[in-house]
């Protein structure tokens, strides 16, 4: 299955490269961290949460996170984003889920995205709910799953959006 990237995407990926020694953590709430940072582009402004759960445990998982990201320059608003230690497979879907609502992810080497047309209902449930579960499929064939916690993601997800304005 090929996979289209979008401007944001795309901007997302080449953040590693073009970043700033180290993003300057602004607030922490609960569970969520807000971050800035400045790339070529701009300045991107996130809210990240770190796995509560990873499954297999004997999976070689590296740091596991998810995020909502925005950018100075407007190129993308509140966009939701899984980030492994490994790559995963951008032919099989992975699934994010909140209480019964379930969304497909796609992988991107080692990020997973949900499409544009489902970021606004995936970031309104994280912003609802209490927990995210995340089902995906490693570039190895491991299924893997995680969980992150929405304990202070409202708090976070709005003002990693007012940082970026």
């Amino acid at each position: 299955m090929f996979v289209r990237l979008s401007a944001p995407v795309l901007a997302f990926l080449l953040l590693p490269l073009v970043a700033s020694a180290q993003p300057s953590a602004v607030a922490k709430f609960r569970d969520w961290t807000v971050f800035t940072d400045t790339n070529a582009a701009g300045k991107v402004c996130y809210a990240a949460t770190v796995a509560t759960d990873k499954a297999p445990r004997s999976a070689s998982h590296g740091d596991v996170w998810f995020y909502v990201s925005n950018w100075g320059s407007g190129v993308a608003s509140n966009q939701p984003s899984l980030r492994v230690g490994y790559d995963l497979r951008n032919d099989i879907p992975g699934k994010a889920t909140i209480g019964r609502k379930s969304w497909p992810i796609y992988g991107v080497s080692e990020e997973a995205y949900a499409t544009d047309e489902d970021d606004p209902a995936l970031v309104a449930a994280l912003k609802a709910g209490r927990e995210l579960r995340i089902e995906a499929t490693s570039s190895r064939n491991t299924r893997v799953a995680y969980h992150f916690s929405l304990s202070g993601s409202t708090a976070a997800i709005e003002l990693a959006q007012s940082e970026c304005l």
